[in-house]
């Protein structure tokens, strides 16, 4: 099979790069290869490597800028709404499957047990609205013929991607904190589910290989928390001895509302492992 991952050089790109080359002839595009903003371009070199399959693994995620800048604003929507659009009129062109990822704010956070593949979303910011209209141009394409899986995940995290843009994980981050302060606030909100991109990558690969039904799927790891709850796993796991002191929201001021309970519910898919084993298969490989 040939197969076109976008976004190849990314957090996620990388481990779908390494799971998918066994038997396949892998093709990867990133920001300097392809800008999936040009709908000539797209069109132009899609036809021309005619691939099987098309995963699409770019995305706009910066959620507190697009928030309160205009600017960004119409880039989310550039690479998060056309982006898609132009991708599945591509794959519907040359015949291939297209693969997208989504998130678990297209839902407005107000079902405290979580949301079903077939819950209608209700995004509360803009970066939200953005992803819910990426997922609506490629549905679009549903009565024109496009085969399509649309993946719905959260809270991502993993080996760190090899493009100079790609950001550092939650776990990262704390992990960087707890050796330049001496307790950390973290927020005890926000109710969803880690999912480790190895894991990810894996099962986006089942998807195809078990010739799945063509549609949205949710897939995470197994196990919801707060963020304050994954910190204190993570310290555990690692051995930090740090103060971490649970906090409100609200104490940080940040343009984008965030869904209080946004847990994916997988209704299709074998369960994955939980996301503290996850989590720890990760700190002892990053050692």
């Amino acid at each position: 099979m040939k197969i076109l991952i976008i976004g190849a050089k990314g957090n996620l790109g990388v481990q779908l790069m390494k799971v998918f080359a066994n038997n396949n002839e892998i093709i990867g595009w990133d920001r300097d290869e392809i800008d999936i903003t040009d709908r000539e371009l797209i069109l132009k070199k899609v036809d021309n490597v005619k691939p099987d399959l098309i995963i699409n693994a770019a995305a706009y995620n910066a959620v507190d800028k697009c928030e309160d800048n205009e600017e960004e604003y119409e880039l989310a929507k550039k690479i998060n709404i056309d982006g898609p659009k132009f991708l599945a009129e591509a794959s519907l062109k040359v015949g291939a499957i297209l693969i997208h990822y989504s998130t678990d704010y297209v839902f407005n956070g107000e079902k405290k047990d979580g949301y079903k593949e077939t819950d209608q979303p209700e995004p509360i910011s803009r970066y939200g609205k953005t992803k819910f209209y990426g997922e609506k141009k490629i549905l679009e394409f549903s009565d024109k013929g496009l085969k399509w899986y649309l993946i719905r995940t959260s809270k991502l995290f993993g080996p760190k991607g090899e493009s100079e843009i790609t950001k550092p994980s939650f776990f990262d981050v704390m992990l960087k904190l707890s050796n330049e302060k001496k307790e950390l606030e973290v927020v005890d909100e926000e109710v969803s589910c880690f999912t480790y991109t190895p894991d990810l990558a894996n099962a986006t690969k089942k998807l195809v290989d078990e010739n799945r039904d063509y549609g949205i799927y949710h897939i995470t790891n197994n196990g919801a928390c707060t963020w304050y709850e994954a910190v204190l796993e993570l310290f555990k796991i690692t051995g930090v001895n740090i103060k971490v002191i649970p906090i409100s929201g609200a104490k940080f001021l940040r343009p984008a509302k965030r869904p209080k309970y946004s847990i994916l519910l997988n209704t299709k898919l074998p369960q994955m492992r939980s996301w503290q084993k996850a989590l720890k298969e990760y700190y002892l490989f990053q050692c």
